[in-house]
């Protein structure tokens, strides 16, 4: 399957949801889970709902923020079933595994992330912010509320025909296979940096108003995100403010 793909969860509240999330996983090949400040883990009921599938459980990494879950990431998909006030790119899973398969024919060691946010209220617009895509299961409106583990198994599901018919691919013309991009997306973290660095410039020029800055970061986070900037882009973007702030101080 796929290597460096993560399944973060976000303050799961029911343990056992943990458990069959990891089953889950396990069905279609995804070994990766972090888990962001669960409620309660490890577990009995986590290892009962695994069902074999406690090695998963037992590699799981726990960390105290979605920004450190995603931080080494260079493509985060955000899942999500509410409309938002501002839009946000919305992928199904197969369009969503349509991306990954791109990703990775450029470059099979990408870090991935797929994020899945709490039972009741799934994930803030805050956290939403740190994902390049937002992705949502076409459930039927009357009742749309899927179980996490069943959520995760259709976006594992995805990946995994995705992975099926990439090595059935590899397998025809492997000499040919993917195209080299010429550098490396940008992390997760180095994207931060860069809207933190966009902040303070436009403050500074008084382009951007801290008293009142109605939805101007959240548009411009939007359209970069988009775009998929790699290192050397976001280098020079950042190049490009600190020349701006130079020629203030000046």
């Amino acid at each position: 399957m796929y290597t460096n793909i993560k399944i973060v969860l976000v303050n799961t509240t029911h343990s056992g949801n943990i458990g069959g999330v990891a089953r889950a996983m396990k069905n279609m090949g995804l070994s990766n889970l972090v888990l962001v400040e669960p409620k309660s883990f490890p577990s009995d009921e986590a290892s009962a709902r695994a069902a074999g599938a406690d090695d998963l459980l037992t590699s799981a990494i726990v960390v105290s923020s979605l920004q450190e879950a995603v931080a080494d990431c260079e493509l985060v998909f955000g899942t999500s079933a509410r409309e938002r006030h501002i839009p946000w790119p919305i992928l199904d899973p197969r369009e969503m595994s349509g991306v990954v398969q791109q990703a990775k024919k450029a470059d099979d060691e990408k870090t991935i992330a797929v994020v899945f946010g709490r039972e009741d209220r799934g994930l803030t617009n805050e956290e939403l912010h740190l994902c390049q895509h937002h992705v949502c299961i076409p459930s039927v409106q009357e009742f749309s509320s899927l179980n996490i583990a069943a959520a995760v198994q259709v976006i594992a599901y995805e990946l995994r025909v995705a992975f099926l018919k990439m090595e059935d691919l590899k397998s025809l013309d492997a000499p040919k296979w993917g195209t080299s991009w010429d550098a490396p997306l940008a992390t997760q973290q180095e994207l931060e940096l860069m809207f933190e660095h966009f902040e303070s410039t436009m403050t500074k020029t008084e382009f951007l108003d801290p008293d009142n800055p109605r939805q101007l970061m959240t548009r411009l986070r939007r359209l970069l995100m988009r775009a998929l900037p790699d290192k050397i882009e976001v280098n020079i973007l950042r190049g490009m403010l600190t020349s701006i702030s130079k020629k203030i101080d000046k």
